[in-house]
């Protein structure tokens, strides 16, 4: 029952975290406030904010201390699953735990490129759709995913507590 209640509350974060716009300044105020956020906290941590298109477009990139090219690798695979499908990582994740399947016996794509695991979320812009991701790799897959919806709500204004898992 846990496993549907996240679910649940997943989507009603990306049904409210949705920005006004998303330019070059919102990537770059969105990514350092994460920044910030590791940084109290002493996350190692990667974060990637970039709009999609062909190619996606990296707009906030860094790697602060502890971090792997391994989490770097994590983000683009993390960053393809809310491409396809514009869902949060970690929804889908939860999605395929809750059907007892693999992301490759669901959806017949390739798990080296794909990684349904928390910590990259659909940026959502209103009246327009998704346009991009923001992305942490580093910490537990819970962590990464409220890392996220916490900077999200500070940018927005919005309360933290009723969003977080």
């Amino acid at each position: 029952m846990a496993i549907s209640n996240d679910i649940e509350l997943i989507q009603r974060q990306e049904a409210e975290l949705h920005l006004p716009r998303f330019d070059h300044d919102t990537a770059w105020s969105l990514g350092t406030t994460l920044r910030d956020l590791a940084l109290a906290r002493n996350h190692s941590i990667v974060i990637d904010v970039r709009r999609f298109g062909q190619p996606h477009q990296r707009l906030f990139y860094t790697a602060l201390d502890g971090t792997t090219p391994d989490n770097a690798r994590w983000v683009e695979r993390k960053v393809n699953v809310v491409a396809r499908f514009h869902r949060s990582s970690y929804q889908v994740g939860l999605y395929l735990e809750h059907l007892g399947k693999s992301f490759s016996e669901r959806y017949n794509l390739p798990e080296e490129d794909y990684a349904a695991h928390g910590g990259c979320f659909p940026l959502h812009v209103t009246n327009a759709g998704v346009v991009g991701a923001v992305t942490v790799s580093g910490l537990p897959q819970s962590e990464d995913h409220n890392l996220v919806v916490e900077a999200l709500c500070l940018h927005l204004g919005r309360e933290y507590a009723s969003l977080r898992l």
